[in-house]
């Protein structure tokens, strides 16, 4: 079968973790969501959570489309985007990850794509971060990649092993293009950590992106803290309404520089996009399944 880059008969579901705690932990998913709507490439584009309504179980009911491509906007493979995510659209039960990611129910085809924060592309994403917030805050000058050390920071768990290979592997290839000084993976909670980027770090400028699809409790809180920040101080700009980190500051004889989130970037649009491409291609070359689910 040929390969089809139309999908005007197509729904894209956009899904996120959401919190209940943070409002703003779906912004990504809604301004992401809102690009790919005003291509007009989709029929229809909807948005989910985990967390937050609308509801991940309920959002097929909303797609009238033949075909439903599905986009975890994580950032790594693990629980949510290989366990979780799929349980709740039927694509398996909860005896694990193997299910095939194409499925036929009454006459719909969906298709499970992979997460975008694996997707080769977002090397793009991460180095647009770093370079932008250098450049907005060029106190005393903006640093030269040659002379800074990019720090990708993770949260990191012992409970799933793939949480920190994406990061990994972004870390790799960022090495490899030998633009930055040094590139280094931190986590909050595994090593090396976080607060280990000065003792990592031989030049004199850091640039530190976290890689996560929305700023949060541990973008906004966790790591400014972990950076050096007192927390009570950090409270106090939070809610006060202002950044909990202020660019660049200076700890231990490094000048720091901390990235937004890397979920509203513009490219990542295009990886969404993407994945949707890469699932169509799979589905032809391997046989969908019937399934019985509603």
């Amino acid at each position: 079968m040929a390969e089809d880059n139309s999908f005007s008969d197509s729904t894209l579901v956009l899904v996120g973790h959401g919190s209940t705690l943070n409002p703003d932990s779906a912004s990504p998913v809604y301004q992401q969501a809102e690009t790919v709507r005003e291509s007009g490439l989709f029929s229809q584009v909807l948005e989910c959570f985990w967390k937050l309504e609308p509801n991940l179980a309920a959002v097929l009911r909303g797609a009238f489309t033949s075909r439903v491509f599905i986009v975890p906007l994580f950032i790594s493979e693990g629980y949510f985007t290989e366990q979780v995510i799929p349980r709740e659209l039927g694509f398996c039960g909860n005896e694990g990850t193997d299910f095939p990611c194409a499925q036929v129910r009454n006459g719909q085809t969906l298709y499970y794509c992979g997460p975008v924060g694996t997707h080769e592309s977002m090397t793009q994403a991460i180095l647009a971060r770093a370079k932008s917030v250098a450049e907005r805050y060029p106190y005393p000058r903006a640093p030269k990649p040659a002379e800074t050390e990019l720090f990708i920071a993770g949260h990191g768990t012992q409970n799933n092993e793939h949480s920190r290979q994406a990061i990994e592997h972004q870390v790799e290839k960022i090495r490899q293009q030998g633009e930055y000084r040094g590139v280094h993976a931190v986590f909050m909670e595994e090593e090396p950590y976080i607060q280990d980027c000065y003792r990592l770090a031989e030049g004199p400028y850091l640039v530190m992106v976290p890689f996560f699809m929305s700023d949060g409790l541990h973008s906004f809180e966790d790591i400014p803290v972990m950076l050096g920040e007192p927390e009570k101080r950090v409270q106090q700009r939070l809610q006060a309404g202002k950044p909990t980190w202020r660019n660049p500051t200076e700890k231990k004889g490094k000048l720091v520089w901390y990235a937004p989130s890397i979920g509203d970037e513009p490219n990542i649009s295009k990886v969404i996009v993407e994945r949707a491409r890469e699932a169509a291609r799979c589905a032809n070359r391997a046989p969908t399944i019937q399934s019985g689910h509603a």
